[in-house]
Order: structure tokens, then C-alpha cells, then sequence
């Protein structure tokens, strides 16, 4: 038996499965792609999570593509991180291309252009399906640990909740918070230091500080309501496909603090709301986190062990994680090693570092007789990736360098004219783009303190009026007092007493 055969029985084995599968390209051994070699990836492992990986340019972004087509048409939902903005193309058909015809007659693959289901949706102020969330739903946890905020200060905030909760003060945004912590050191000083103990105002200013920062990020647009069902990401369309979420980020590339607090507050929405699926054979809803590293970077350490924890559990509710980033080592290693699916494109080895960084990386794939995985891993070119992935028992597939196939949607964006055609046609935007500004802690404190102000200014006109009460009786009192003085004097004068005695002394000498 050739090498070649051998290698082809090799993957072909490598890659049998009894249930559903993605085939994502074919095998290359020596640079050639073997047809028909298929690398398979099977639907019951894709909770399993994983990465996409590789330098600009060789092609990540398409095969996040053809991963989020092909669950799509599976009847899996998917949701996708869309930071570049060039994964829109999802909701029109490829034009189709020679070179397309080329890769999938080597790949051994029929191709059929395809639109799938997509819906828009929006952080920012960009056109779009609205996503927000209350101050309440994130929790006193989870807001602390956003804020990286000390014990004292998380402490602070627990008690901030549990004071709006017994006095019935929505949280919906941040201006209700920041309201209720300034509540919490000035009118309201007293009723908290009874109730809870004294309340620091250098810790309260502190968290202030904190908010400001996460606001200065575009967090109030955030924070708010209409709150975002994540149950609306499972649709599926009349025709049977999981409806492709595109959350367009383009213009918070720079906010990475909203980024991290938005994906921590989704992750943790959907393994709270989400019921426990076991063994379901196929997941519930994939995820795909574009340039991955904007959560991991400016995440503190608290964050980051929430993100750890939401990724070794939420798999059992049948989500699957895909991180899509440059260099594997942008994932911290406790969430690496949480990855089934790895697909790496090219690495540069333009320094020092690069090449450490690819000997590391190299060390993160199962052995193989047919490659040295460093030197394949600076030699793919566009459109090729190295595919280890997780067979329907959970063992990695045999290592494959894998010519990948082409995407069945448009490899390009839709004009201004198609994104607002799309968007006229979505059910979601009628759903969550009024804006809403209910009554909420904000409101009531105002009510509470100007009541109390109007309380106050009554018991003070009060106490002054009966003061000037008293003081009119008093004056009253001088007055009469005053009047009866030249009387008094006349009768008590030395001339008076003179008069009267010297006329008793005449009367008695008669």
C-alpha cells in the first residue's frame, strides 16, 4: 500500500460517524490535497466547544463561516461576534467563483450557493436588534466582578441590592445604581447605617469611579430595558434553519470593557435560563467569539475565573463555545484545554516569540507519523488549517491538514440598501428598539427625598410658626405690662406720697 493510500484509509477511518457531520475540507498529505479524505466534524461534539486560530489574512473569518452555514442548514442557531464586519455576506448566496469550483472538485464536494436566515443585532448605536440588560438581572456578583471591585466594596453592592429588593427600587440601569449608592451616604445615611451598618463614602466613590469608567465605554446603552430574551437567539425559519445572530461590533473594537461585560452577562443569562440537555446528539445554540483576546486581555482575575467557570459548565446545557483569535496563546490554558475543536490556520514566525509561540502551539496537537507540526504550521496557506477535532465517543480525530472547504454564502458584505431590507423585515427590531424608561430606583429615591425635603420644609414652617406665636404672646405681655407703668409710677412717685400725706395731715388737725 502507497503512502498515500495509507494515509487516506488513515483519515477515512479517523473520521467514521454514525450521526450527523460537518465536512469542513479534505485531508492534504506533502502539500496535496487527497480527494475525498474528508475531515468530518460530528454535530454531537460541537458543545464541546473550541478554537479557530491563525495571522491575518489566511483565512479564519471563512471558516467561522462555513462552521455557522452549515449548523445553520443543520437546524442549529448560531451566534456570531462580527468585530470586522465582514460576516454579513451570511444572508445572500455566493456569487460563486472558478476558484471555488477548483477547491471543492479537489476537496471532492459538490457546492450549492446558499442564503441563510440572519438577524442583526446591535450593542451600539449601529442599526440592528437592540441588546440590553438590567442592573437587577446581572446580580450583585456579577456587577462586582465586572467592576473589579474589592471585598468591601462588593460587600457595598450586595447591600445596595438587598436594599432595593426589600423596598421594592428596580435596578433596570446605571443611572438607577449610581443614584441609590449617592442615596446610600447622604439622605438616605441614617436608614442604611441602621438597617445595614455604616456605608463608607470613599468605597461609594470608588464604585462611582468604576461606573463612570464602564459608562465612558458606551455601558448606557447597555444597561436598560427592554431586556433581551436569550431565547430568541434558538430560532429556526419556516424552511427548517437555525437563524444565523450576527451582533455587529465594528465600532467597539476600542471598548473592550463592554465587550467582556456584555459576553460575561449572555453566557451567564443563557447557563441560568438554559434547561440541561445530557446527551442530546446535536447543540442547542453554537457561539462564535470573534478576536477572542479583547475578553481575555483587559479581563481582571475574577472575570476571567467567571469566564473559566461558565466554559467548563455551560457545554451541559448544550451551548458550544468557538473562540476566534491570532495565536492560541491569547486563550488563557484553563480554557484551552476545554477546547475539542481546534482549527489553525498559518502562523508567521517573524520573531523570537513566534517561533516559541508555534513550538507551544505545536505541543497543543495529538502526534502525527504524517507531519512535523511546527513546520506545517508555517507553511499552510490561505484557506488550509491543521483540524483536530473530537470523535462521537470523544477521542481527537487523527490530526489533518485540511484543505478548508469554501463558504456556501457571499464572501463579502451586504450594501447599505440590503442591510436595511433586512432589517425591515425583522421581527426582533419591532420587538426590542423602543426604548423604554419605566419608573425605577432612580425615580422613587427622587420621589423618596423630595417627599422627605417637602416633609422636612413642613415640620421647619411649623417650629418657625409656633416660635412667632410665642414671641407675639411675649410682645403682647411686655405690651400691657408697659401700658400700666406711668400709672404705676404716679402712685409710687415721692410728690404723690408728699400730696397725700400732707392732706391727711391737714384733715386729722381739724
Amino acid at each position: 500500500m502507497s503512502k498515500t493510500d495509507d494515509f487516506l484509509k488513515h483519515i477515512t477511518e479517523g473520521n467514521i460517524t454514525k450521526g450527523d457531520f460537518i465536512p469542513v475540507g479534505a485531508a492534504m498529505l506533502d502539500g496535496e490535497t487527497i480527494t475525498g479524505a474528508h475531515i468530518k466534524i460530528p454535530l454531537k461534539t460541537l458543545n464541546r466547544h473550541g478554537l479557530i486560530a491563525g495571522a491575518t489574512g489566511t483565512g479564519k473569518t471563512k471558516s467561522l463561516q462555513v462552521l455557522a452555514e452549515n449548523l445553520s442548514e443543520r437546524g442549529v442557531p448560531v451566534l456570531l461576534m462580527d468585530i470586522k464586519g465582514d460576516l454579513s455576506g451570511l444572508a445572500k448566496p455566493s456569487p460563486g467563483h472558478v476558484k471555488i469550483d477548483e477547491r471543492m472538485s479537489q476537496i471532492g464536494l459538490p457546492f450549492e450557493a446558499k442564503a441563510f436566515p440572519v438577524e442583526l443585532l446591535t450593542l451600539s448605536e449601529q442599526n440592528g436588534v437592540r441588546l440590553r440588560a438590567t442592573v437587577s438581572e446581572f446580580g450583585p456578583v456579577l456587577l462586582s466582578r465586572i467592576l473589579d471591585l474589592n471585598d468591601t466594596q462588593s460587600g457595598i453592592v450586595a447591600v445596595i441590592f438587598q436594599y432595593c429588593d426589600n423596598n421594592k427600587l428596580p435596578l433596570l440601569d446605571l443611572k438607577d445604581f449610581k443614584k441609590i449608592l449617592q442615596y446610600a451616604t447622604d439622605e438616605g445615611k441614617e436608614e442604611f447605617s441602621e438597617a445595614y451598618g455604616r456605608i463608607s463614602t470613599a468605597s461609594t466613590g470608588a464604585i462611582l469611579r468604576k461606573i463612570v469608567e464602564l459608562e465612558q465605554q458606551g455601558a448606557d446603552l447597555f444597561f436598560g430595558e427592554t431586556s433581551f430574551d436569550v431565547q430568541d437567539l434558538l430560532r429556526i425559519d419556516d424552511k427548517g434553519k437555525g437563524y444565523i445572530n450576527i451582533i455587529r461590533l465594528t465600532d467597539i473594537q476600542d471598548r473592550p470593557k463592554l465587550f467582556s461585560t456584555f459576553m460575561l452577562s449572555l453566557l451567564a443569562e443563557i447557563y441560568s435560563t438554559f434547561p440541561e440537555q445530557g446527551d442530546s446528539g446535536r447543540p442547542e445554540l453554537v457561539i462564535f467569539i470573534d478576536e477572542a483576546h479583547l475578553i481575555f486581555d483587559e479581563a481582571s482575575k475574577a472575570l476571567l475565573n467567571q469566564i473559566e467557570s461558565i466554559v467548563k459548565l455551560i457545554r451541559s446545557k448544550g451551548v458550544g463555545l468557538y473562540f476566534v483569535t491570532q495565536n492560541p496563546t491569547d486563550v488563557p490554558e484553563e480554557v484551552l484545554s476545554q477546547l475539542g475543536l481546534k482549527i489553525q490556520h498559518a502562523l508567521r514566525a517573524f520573531t523570537a516569540k513566534d517561533r516559541k509561540a508555534i513550538k507551544l502551539t505545536a505541543q497543543n496537537y495529538p502526534d502525527s507519523e504524517y507531519y512535523d507540526t511546527a513546520k506545517v504550521l508555517t507553511s499552510l496557506g490561505t484557506g488550509e488549517a491543521l483540524v483536530s477535532a473530537l470523535d462521537e465517543k470523544g477521542r481527537p480525530t487523527p490530526l489533518a491538514a485540511t484543505m478548508m472547504r469554501a463558504p456556501m454564502s457571499r464572501m463579502d458584505i451586504l450594501t447599505d440598501d440590503e442591510l436595511k431590507e433586512l432589517l425591515s423585515t425583522s421581527k426582533l427590531v419591532k420587538k426590542y428598539n423602543e426604548t423604554v424608561d419605566r419608573e425605577s430606583a432612580y425615580e422613587l429615591l427622587n420621589e423618596k427625598i423630595a417627599q422627605a425635603e417637602a416633609d422636612e420644609a413642613k415640620e421647619q414652617a411649623k417650629k418657625e410658626q409656633e416660635a412667632l406665636k410665642k414671641t407675639k404672646n411675649s410682645s403682647s405681655t411686655r405690651r400691657r405690662s408697659t401700658a400700666m407703668n406711668p400709672v404705676v409710677k404716679v402712685l409710687t412717685s415721692a410728690t404723690f406720697i408728699r400730696s397725700v400725706f400732707g392732706i391727711l395731715t391737714k384733715m386729722m388737725k381739724k
